[in-house]
């Protein structure tokens, strides 16, 4: 398995603090934490928080988060991120939203080194810190009766304290404040003598699902303390979780219609490999694969999720996906790739950020869809064929439309993108593993700091340019993933080609570098396409999926029906065009011809603008009169290819980044050409 490939080329370097640590270490925190012994060598690890800087179009999608809800959402939703907060100590909402939201607000605040955004972060880490009781526990305790529009229950619930754990740890990674340390040390020490009593589904069974979360942490904390006794926590937490890993490999959970809640699937995937540093079976790698592989079969969609609504609900492209399913996907991504440094989790890590969080975010960050159709015709208050209607906002855009869980955790997304495009590697030199333009400040072979600057409109374009900052000569290996989808990338060293390599693979440029060396990678992107459901067809350019450009109507609604629930106002979307198109079948090695790449100058930093998208594709396709609306979708998609299908002429459509749309078909019946 390419994962074991990956990792006996590079464990020689795991002496970067791991292997011979097997007593409590009291020397200085170190800066990366590979995996202490007795846990498994994992190839990369995580670097401060804020030794990444965002640039270029990132810094612009993180600022207009920082303008937007992320910034400001405990004015623009007082009823549960005020003062009356449980994480602040009030008798407000006591559960999960207030972590949520945090998790997201801190990291771009440091990533952003934002001294506003900061402030506005540290009462939630300075009261989870005070609130710490002798017995270890910490957070909200009381109960209070019920309110509409906050949950004041279940505070003691093992679940939202995951999250927060999850916030303190990124704040320790920012700051190194030992009162975290101290904090977690003690609070593990309370679950493992309580869970024997009060198992992770005591509660609710959200922390059954999701207690993966926890295990990294205790992992996490275990590199930097050596505690023994957090190897026995983590065995007792892996042993209350859900098994994902038999059930990935022994049932038929992913092909089974409303098997499982479709963001604890999202969280909950990560959860063997992060067993498996503890437990290093070959079982985790395999059935984890397995798992990725059965989703795309029978709930894939083109924008690299999968129906669930909220539960599981098959590929059939007017299904949705949740908000929250594609951020914790993102994090359950980052979380696997850093074990395993296998190509295919950065694929689809890629495929889900640069798709689907551009398309269901609005640009000012002000606005979100609760759901998201890989063919969505009409964004409309309409109750639709899901598993969980929410009075038919679900579709709308607004702040609270559908529902505010997607409200408080939608803002880790791009951050936590952010974050995971460097990495530290085993071998002690860098990786980049996930392209956006940054720059990064890391430690090299002998703690030699180094500084690598990164340019490039990737993913729109096949250049991504690294220039090397160096105080002196030093050797060390530069990891680069070729994503799956490259036939072949090519890479040059200071304008001349060092190596040219096939797809699917991370390649380790290992060499003396010295002061203003540069590194052009060049993926050059092909055109090529995927089937769906009803054989049905995707156009894809690397890590890019097209989608019909349809003319939209947007119209703001003021809602007096349920404020409360829904928010204050939503829009809706209409289409303006005819969107039943089908394309025309090609085969795959004429492509190129039948699709005509158009590159555009873009006056705006958001990449994802509808009205000056960055790149577009020129094709003909056919209108299929029989495809019509039916309950403000479309309706079944017509089988590819079916005989006998009437069709109008050939015309010619214009396919735009998925990211680019609010409505869309991106998921296209096929029909024979003349």
């Amino acid at each position: 398995m390419k994962y074991f490939a990956i990792v006996s080329t590079i464990l020689l370097g795991l002496t970067l603090q791991a292997a011979a640590q097997g007593k409590k270490n009291t020397a200085p925190v170190p800066q990366y934490y590979g995996n202490r012994a007795p846990l498994h060598p994992k190839p990369y690890s995580l670097l401060p928080l804020g030794a990444i800087t965002p640039q270029g179009w990132l810094r612009t999608v993180l600022v207009q988060q920082k303008n937007g809800a992320t910034g400001q959402l405990d004015k623009l939703y007082p009823l549960v991120m005020n003062q009356r907060n449980g994480w602040l100590g009030g008798d407000g909402d006591q559960w999960e939203r207030g972590p949520y939201w945090i998790d997201g607000l801190l990291p771009l605040a440091y990533l952003l080194k934002d001294e506003a955004l900061i402030a506005k972060v540290k009462p939630w880490v300075e009261w989870s810190i005070k609130s710490q009781q002798p017995d270890g526990y910490f957070g909200p305790a009381k109960d209070y009766p019920a309110e509409p529009g906050i949950q004041r229950d279940n505070s003691r619930d093992w679940w939202p304290k995951m999250v927060m754990l999850k916030v303190l740890k990124q704040y320790y990674d920012a700051t190194a404040d030992p009162r975290i340390i101290t904090l977690m040390t003690n609070y593990f020490r309370y679950q493992l003598k309580e869970l024997p009593q009060k198992p992770l589904d005591h509660w609710t069974f959200w922390a059954k699902y999701r207690a993966g979360d926890n295990l990294m942490v205790v992992y996490w904390l275990y590199n930097i303390t050596g505690d023994a006794f957090l190897l026995d926590l983590a065995a007792l937490i892996h042993k209350q979780t859900f098994d994902y890993a038999g059930a990935f490999m022994h049932t038929n959970l992913l092909s089974t219609t409303g098997s499982i809640h479709g963001v604890n699937l999202a969280q909950g995937i990560k959860e063997p490999m992060i067993y498996f540093q503890q437990q290093p079976d070959t079982l985790y790698p395999q059935a984890t694969a397995k798992g990725f592989d059965d989703l795309r079969t029978f709930n894939g969609m083109a924008n690299g999720l999968y129906g669930g609504d909220e539960a599981l609900h098959g590929n059939n492209p007017t299904q949705v996906s949740e908000l929250c399913s594609a951020v914790e996907m993102m994090f359950s991504l980052e979380s696997i790739l850093e074990i395993s440094g296998d190509v295919r989790y950065a694929d689809q890590l890629e495929k889900i950020a640069f798709n689907v969080l551009p398309s269901q975010i609005t640009e000012d960050f002000m606005s979100r869809q609760y759901f998201q159709q890989a063919n969505q015709v009409m964004a409309t208050r309409h109750i639709r064929n899901f598993d969980v209607n929410h009075s038919g906002t679900d579709l709308c855009y607004g702040l609270l439309s559908g529902y505010p869980c997607c409200t408080s955790n939608m803002h880790q997304g791009w951050p936590k993108f952010a974050q995971n495009l460097w990495y530290a590697t085993a071998d002690s030199g860098v990786a980049a593993l996930v392209y956006a333009p940054s720059e990064v400040k890391i430690n090299v072979a002998g703690q030699t700091p180094v500084t690598v600057k990164e340019v490039t409109n990737y993913p729109f374009e096949e250049a991504v340019t690294f220039t090397v900052n160096t105080p002196k000569k030093v050797n060390f290996p530069f990891h680069l993933r070729i994503p799956a989808w490259c036939k072949k990338g090519v890479i040059k060293i200071n304008g001349k080609v060092w190596q040219e390599t096939a797809g699917n693979q991370v390649v380790k440029v290992e060499r003396t570098w010295q002061q203003g060396d540069v590194v052009e990678l060049s993926l050059p992107m092909h055109i090529y396409q995927q089937h769906w459901f009803e054989n049905s067809l995707s156009v894809e350019r690397g890590p890019v999926t097209y989608a019909l450009q349809i003319g939209e109507e947007v119209r703001a609604v003021k809602n007096d029906k349920d404020p409360l629930d829904y928010g204050d106002g939503y829009l809706e979307v209409r289409p303006t065009t005819p969107w039943n198109y089908a394309l025309i079948a090609t085969p795959d090695d004429h492509l190129e011809a039948r699709y005509r790449v158009e590159q555009h100058v873009s006056k705006t930093g958001w990449p994802w603008s509808p009205g000056q998208v960055p790149i577009s594709l020129k094709t003909t396709a056919k209108r299929i009169p029989s495809w019509k609306l039916y309950n403000e979708m479309t309706g079944p998609i017509p089988y590819s290819v079916t005989y006998g299908m009437e069709t109008g002429e050939e015309e010619e459509i214009t396919l735009v980044p998925f990211g680019c749309t609010k409505l869309r078909i991106s998921q296209f019946p096929v029909v024979n050409g003349r």
